[in-house]
C-alpha cells in the first residue's frame, strides 16, 4: 500500500519557526494538540487530513509530526499518493521536546506533551 517513499527527517533538520513556505502539520488529535504543540504548527488530526486536505499548501515545505512518528508517516504517504512532498518528523513531538525545542498552548503559555 505505502509504495511511495517519504522522506525521514531528523530533528536537527527540521526548521524551528514556520510560515507559508514552510509548514510543520501536526497531525495529533485535539486533546494531545491543547497540551502542547510547536509553536506556528499547522493543526489536522490525522482522522480530519482526507476531508481538509484543501487546507494544506501544496507548494509549501511540509513536514509532518504527530506524539512519536507513526500517525505522521500514514499521513506522510496519504499526502505524497496525492500529489505533495511531505517529509516525515522522525520521533515526532518526543524528538522536538527531547532537543529541547518550545512547546506552547493555545494561549502561547508553556506546554507539554
Amino acid at each position: 500500500m505505502d509504495d511511495v517513499e517519504v522522506a525521514q527527517a531528523d530533528i536537527a533538520a527540521v526548521p524551528t519557526t514556520f510560515d507559508e513556505s514552510v509548514v510543520l502539520l501536526d497531525v495529533r488529535e485535539d486533546d494531545e494538540w491543547q497540551r502542547g504543540h510547536v509553536a506556528g504548527a499547522q493543526h489536522i488530526p490525522m482522522g480530519d487530513v482526507p476531508a481538509r486536505m484543501a487546507e494544506i499548501d501544496p507548494d509549501a515545505e511540509l513536514f509532518v509530526i504527530c506524539h512519536a512518528g507513526g500517525r505522521s508517516l500514514r499521513v506522510a504517504h496519504y499526502l505524497a499518493r496525492n500529489g505533495y512532498t511531505p517529509v516525515n518528523v522522525d520521533g515526532g513531538m518526543l524528538s522536538w521536546v527531547g532537543a529541547g525545542r518550545p512547546v506552547v498552548t493555545d494561549d502561547g503559555s508553556a506546554g507539554s506533551l
